[in-house]
């Protein structure tokens, strides 16, 4: 039987079990033998990350062609205007590729969030705000990419969910079987 765990995985840990000298790894967060992450998360980003001891289902799960929708929220510095809103879920192009149409759309600061360490950036005069994006792909650095295109930087990102696989009440690195 295949396991799957799903892993609320910290800000600057490596989505992966070895890094260099200093680099936090997932090793710090699951000491399961034999699972392997399905998918990537940059080390600067927080949130859901499955893994699993199945190859065949670790694929289907990363695969871009399985289409799994992937939700995330992200600050940004900013205040989006619906004309931003609008080019994110029309698609963008990035330069070595033009993004699939998603959905997006503005949301209030999540009440269940918990503090980040280190804590984002604050400039006095520039609000932020919270975008839920659900997309269908999930290329290098997309979303932070696809904000800062339409002027709205990313701060913070949270991925929430992955197909039926949700975050839920999982704090930073807790972890729990599917």
């Amino acid at each position: 039987m295949s396991r799957i765990l799903l892993l609320n995985k910290p800000f600057g840990v490596l989505s992966q079990f070895t890094g260099e000298p200093g680099q936090r790894t997932l090793a710090e967060c699951v000491s399961e033998k034999g699972v392997y992450a399905a998918g990537r998360l940059d080390a600067d980003s927080e949130g859901l990350l499955l893994l699993t001891d199945d190859g065949r289902l670790q694929h289907r799960l990363a695969d871009p062609q399985h289409k799994q929708p992937k939700v995330y929220l992200a600050q940004v510095e900013g205040v989006p205007e619906e004309q931003a809103l609008e080019r994110l879920r029309a698609g963008l192009e990035l330069g070595d590729f033009v993004t699939r149409p998603c959905r997006a759309e503005q949301v209030a600061e999540p009440d269940w969030l918990w503090l980040r360490d280190p804590p984002i950036r604050e400039r006095k005069n520039i609000p932020t705000s919270w975008l839920r994006i659900e997309l269908r792909e999930g290329k290098n650095r997309q979303v932070r990419r696809m904000t800062a295109k339409v002027g709205l930087p990313t701060l913070r990102l949270i991925r929430v969910s992955i197909g039926d696989y949700r975050l839920g009440d999982l704090l930073p690195g807790q972890w729990r079987l599917a």
